[in-house]
């Protein structure tokens, strides 16, 4: 079996995804590749918009379910978050390791389960459902994540909010949320950015094309039996990378901010 050596002063594999996209259907798959196309055309671009490929569908999906899950996810863990960093209750530190043990479960152990209740309530290929999934796997994790920014608030801020006359909740709504907003806008980065590179769901709750997300429908789209169309899949992935490029350099500040205060939570 040939061995390809590897090519001498290659550049980031990032520019590797948008080079095969501009390159015709007998060039992209080549053994030795160049980074510049020889024969350079946009017809893999053209593609995406056809009449034959449902992408504008695949990508109205992937906003629509990974925008819910994350707007969910926070406003659940934004509560979740504070009763495991402030609760005086019994067993506080157990919940919080009994939460943590469920997000490192593997991701596929939930599919059974979530499979049969959406069969059972009739949420089988919908928004609705898809997001029901993602969201069960995301809530560990923000709650987790919220629990540490709101353990580098001081708690002196909340006492002296509570000799104001501030019940719990208006404390939380309005003394702790301004001061971790940073956290929030992390949090729901992660997982923005973890729904829509799903591809195991979307692939198991949706049964049809044009409900697909644009991971599992590209997967679908490009990927025959006897053959690959390389080119149109790295144009799709070009494509699919932008929103996630253009939403973490939006709140880049936020989250190298609430990295930082949740990494030094307890000090």
């Amino acid at each position: 079996m040939a061995v390809i050596p590897p090519l001498r002063g290659s550049p980031p594999p990032i520019f590797w995804t948008p080079s095969p996209s501009y390159k015709p259907e007998l060039e992209a798959p080549k053994l030795n590749p160049t980074l510049w196309p020889r024969h350079f055309t946009p017809d893999n671009y053209a593609k995406l918009v056809g009449q034959t490929l449902p992408f504008l569908s695949f990508l109205l999906n992937s906003l629509v379910t990974a925008l819910g899950t994350a707007l969910i996810t926070v406003a659940f863990t934004i509560f979740s978050g504070y009763s495991l960093s402030r609760g005086a209750y019994r067993f506080r530190g157990l919940l919080g390791y009994l939460i943590l043990i469920v997000r490192m479960l593997p991701l596929v152990v939930l599919i059974a389960p979530l499979y049969l209740l959406l069969l059972k309530v009739r949420l089988l290929n919908t928004y609705v459902g898809l997001i029901i999934g993602y969201t069960s796997f995301a809530l560990p994790f923000g709650a987790w994540m919220m629990k540490n920014f709101i353990d580098s608030v001081p708690k002196e801020i909340e006492e002296a909010a509570l000799v104001d006359g501030c019940s719990r909740t208006q404390i939380l709504l309005r003394v702790v949320l301004p001061l971790v907003l940073p956290g929030i806008f992390t949090t729901a980065a992660f997982v923005f950015i973890d729904s829509w590179n799903n591809l195991l769901y979307p692939l198991t709750f949706m049964n049809t094309l044009s409900r697909q997300t644009l991971p599992a429908g590209l997967l679908l789209s490009f990927t025959g039996q006897f053959k690959t169309d390389w080119g149109g899949m790295m144009a799709a992935s070009t494509v699919t990378t932008i929103p996630l490029l253009v939403a973490f350099f939006a709140i880049q500040r936020s989250m190298v901010t609430g990295l930082t205060a949740g990494a030094i939570a307890g000090e």
